[in-house]
């Protein structure tokens, strides 16, 4: 049930939209014009507003602004007998959650309404995990921001929340692919059941199986007794698949047939068992170009991207940054006992200019060690130890001409073996790199695999494959 403020100048439209949604189980008030409307609303206590844009004294589209100016919380819809692409765009603009015209069909309203109150409910305190639920994880699974990326996110977490529809999410590493992923979780049916999360790439070839679907005893050496896997142990509840793109094709081919059969058996058994857990899958690796390389099966891939959602990187919603700086500073208050009040503007700004290539779990670093080793309760440019700006652009320049010479080279190389021009640019930079990396890092390979935005266990395949003897030095 939501609480709704229907302000309309026109009696018949406030009457009909009145009945139908309490009919549908809602709490309606009703206004006549623009500005008993704001009185109203600014008052509190509405999730969710439907404003005509033509009323007396004040219109729906002003309303609207006035609400946001006040920083009021309430998710506004905007109705008009005036179907103009001026009317939409100004709407959306002011931040209006959805737009009809009338004469508009009663169910598709209950609809919006309801999916309305779920977006008030996912952003009453930007984001935060319902009170019910909360205690079941751990600290930190609050998703900030109130740029129009993160707010679509909301509104498809909103879409979902009845659903049990396979969703993939693609974004950079440290984006917090996996703090959605709990968030579809909560508010979900399986909210009740467990959330079993594993990174594909954290865990040998040959152990990766077995995580995932149990093995029996003497399924293979060493196997001593029965294993539940994480499918099993996620019955009733959600499996989150980080890393997908790293999984085996082998494997991909097994959980293909988990998804099409929902049924699966643990290694070396013949049971058969049912697989009642909703996949979430997540990737920071584009997983198109891994299946026209032939790295990703084409078939898991679309079976995977039911629901798709793409998270933008930290440098790509600079809005967000000031409200996530004082959300982490007060965690990091709150669990090490640092006494952090605030932050200087010119500290503030460097963050904002910052590119964070880490995305927010680098920002989360940079201002825990900020808090905790800064000498006063704010904090200053000085204790943030971080860099002017982004990497200077001679950098990406002279990178550039490198590249272009030796594709140049490349292409016109008679003798070069075989066709793949990507495959041999990727060879000749990733080998030296690493390197460079390794010696920058003093061989601490948790560092560089963090610098290269991979992680360790890839490191060190890579490693490995490539023959690359680690310096050694101080971590």
């Amino acid at each position: 049930m939501a609480r709704v403020l229907i302000a309309d100048d026109e009696e018949s439209i406030r009457l009909v939209l009145a009945t139908a949604l309490a009919q549908a189980g809602h709490d309606v008030a009703l206004a006549n014009s623009g500005g008993e409307a704001l009185a109203q609303l600014i008052g509190g206590g509405f999730d969710v507003a439907i404003l005509d844009v033509r009323m007396p004294d004040m219109s729906g589209l002003d309303v609207l602004q006035r609400l946001r100016e006040a920083e009021t919380p309430v998710i506004v819809i905007v109705i008009t007998a005036q179907n103009t692409m001026a009317n939409a765009i100004e709407a959306m603009k002011r931040g209006a959650f959805n737009y009809l015209t009338k004469p508009f069909d009663l169910d598709e309203v209950r609809t919006l309404v309801a999916r309305a109150s779920e977006m008030h409910r996912l952003t009453d305190t930007v984001g935060r995990i319902r009170t019910e639920v909360a205690g079941r994880y751990e600290p930190g699974v609050t998703l900030i921001g109130t740029s129009p990326a993160m707010q679509e996110i909301f509104k498809t977490i909103g879409r979902l929340a009845n659903s049990d529809a396979t969703v993939l999410i693609e974004g950079e590493s440290g984006s917090g692919k996996e703090l959605i992923a709990r968030a579809i979780h909560a508010h979900s049916p399986r909210w009740s059941g467990p959330f079993v999360a594993l990174n594909c790439s954290a865990i040998p070839r040959d152990l990766l199986e077995s995580e995932i679907f149990g093995h029996e005893r003497g399924a293979f050496t060493g196997a001593n007794e029965r294993r539940i896997g994480r499918f099993e142990s996620a019955g009733g509840g959600t499996l989150f698949l980080d890393e997908i793109g790293d999984m085996p094709i082998d494997l991909q081919v097994k959980l293909l047939r988990v998804l099409q059969e929902r049924e699966f058996s643990r290694v070396g058994g013949t049971a058969v068992i049912k697989a009642d857990a909703r996949i979430i899958a997540a990737t920071n690796q584009s997983l198109e170009r891994a299946v026209r390389e032939g790295r990703f099966r084409e078939d898991l891939y679309f079976r995977l991207k039911v629901v798709p959602i793409t998270v933008p990187p930290l440098r790509e919603r600079r809005g967000d940054i000031p409200d996530l700086i004082r959300h982490f500073l007060a965690k990091t208050n709150a669990e090490m006992a640092t006494d952090v009040s605030g932050i200087t503007p010119e500290a503030e700004a460097l963050l904002v200019r910052h590119p964070w290539q880490g995305n927010v779990r680098e920002l989360e670093n940079t201002l825990v060690r900020a808090a905790v080793l800064a000498p006063g309760q704010t904090l200053t440019e000085a204790d943030l130890q971080l860099p002017e700006g982004a990497p200077p652009p001679a950098l990406a320049g002279s990178l550039a001409d490198t590249l272009r010479s030796a594709v140049a080279t490349l292409v016109h190389d008679p003798n070069r073996p075989g066709k793949d021009l990507h495959a041999a640019v990727v060879a000749a930079v990733e080998r030296p790199l690493i390197e460079l990396v390794l010696e920058q890092t003093g061989g601490n390979q948790l560092r560089a695999a963090d610098l290269l935005g991979i992680n360790r266990n890839t490191l060190r395949k890579k490693l490995t494959a490539l023959g690359i003897p680690i310096p050694r030095g101080g971590a």
